[in-house]
């Protein structure tokens, strides 16, 4: 099925051609006017139409869905000059939607369809139309949308992240649209805001022996130790990694002052940056905890990838 469903998309994908740009525009030119976009389809091409909707609109592009059967009684209100009617039906022959066309057509709008018949009624009758023929359902009777639906969605999503990026949609704006979610959390939260400090931020001098950094560590209930010079400026970091390294190599480590052993120069981030670019860091080098400096590369805290989940924001 899956083999199916990906030369589908292959498909579609080579069919591609210069009606995808101008839907692209014309959507855009229809935002830019306050407008929005109306979708509309029957069946699994309107359960479809939903996700692109939501999809939309929490990218910033202003959608609506509008049932094609509830249409024709009274919520065709919905509509208004300058929106923009993307009409899904693989076959594009759908009773229901071809019913409803009339009604749009009233409107000065503009009508972008998705079927996999540019022959079609609907297609015929549409400002633009975008292919998305498949060869074969991965129904094993060929009945059952599946290839079709997916061609469907997945161009419904090539339009989104296409006007996305036209529109010059930036990362910070997923804050606005997402506040209550992860990507909101990630967005809007600073590195200050979320790591842990005071009596849980362990912090000693270079001079202080291992022994002596383990109590501090223990006392924070921390896995790791930001080192400071004498002027309180960040020298290095120790953790019960380290420890645990150096205890099968050097039999007087406890008696060791932190300058010693401990790894200088480490990963730190500031107190001002976003959440998101600690959770960065946290990907790329595949390590357990961060130190966070001040402006003075001071350390003034430190997240623990533990705490993350918590947080809500991985």
């Amino acid at each position: 099925m899956f083999d199916i469903e990906l030369a589908a998309l292959k498909a579609v994908r080579a069919q591609l051609d210069k009606s995808f740009n101008s839907a692209v525009e014309t959507i855009i030119a229809a935002l830019k006017q306050r407008g929005k976009i109306v979708i509309v389809g029957i069946g699994k091409s309107g359960n479809v139409g939903s996700k692109i909707a939501a999809t939309l609109t929490s990218t910033g592009s202003t959608a609506v869905v509008l049932n094609s059967v509830d249409a024709l009684h009274g919520d065709v209100g919905i509509v208004n000059d300058g929106d923009v009617i993307l009409a899904l039906s693989y076959s594009g022959e759908s009773e229901e939607l071809l019913n409803l066309l009339p009604a749009l057509k009233r409107f000065s709008v503009k009508i972008i369809s998705l079927t996999g018949n540019i022959n079609s009624s609907l297609a015929l009758h549409s400002d633009l139309s975008l292919n998305v023929k498949i060869a074969k359902e991965a129904c094993p009777f060929n009945l059952a949308p599946t290839s079709s639906t997916t061609a469907t969605l997945v161009m419904g999503d090539a339009l989104a992240m296409a006007i996305l990026q036209a529109r010059g949609f930036k990362q910070k704006d997923f804050a606005r649209y997402h506040p209550s979610g992860a990507i909101g959390r990630a967005m809007l939260l600073k590195v200050g805001e979320i790591m842990r400090h005071g009596e849980r931020n362990a912090i000693a001098s270079e001079n202080l022996s291992v022994k002596e950094a383990l109590l501090v560590m223990t006392h924070a209930k921390s896995g790791s130790l930001a080192v400071v010079n004498a002027r309180g400026k960040l020298a290095g970091i120790f953790t019960d990694g380290d420890f645990r390294r150096h205890m099968a190599t050097d039999e007087n480590l406890l008696s060791q002052p932190l300058k010693k052993i401990m790894t200088r120069n480490p990963i730190c981030v500031r107190d001002t940056a976003l959440a998101a670019e600690a959770l960065k860091i946290f990907n790329e080098r595949n390590i357990d905890d961060l130190i966070v400096v001040n402006a003075k590369n001071e350390p003034v805290g430190l997240v623990d990838s533990q705490d993350l989940p918590k947080l809500k924001i991985v």
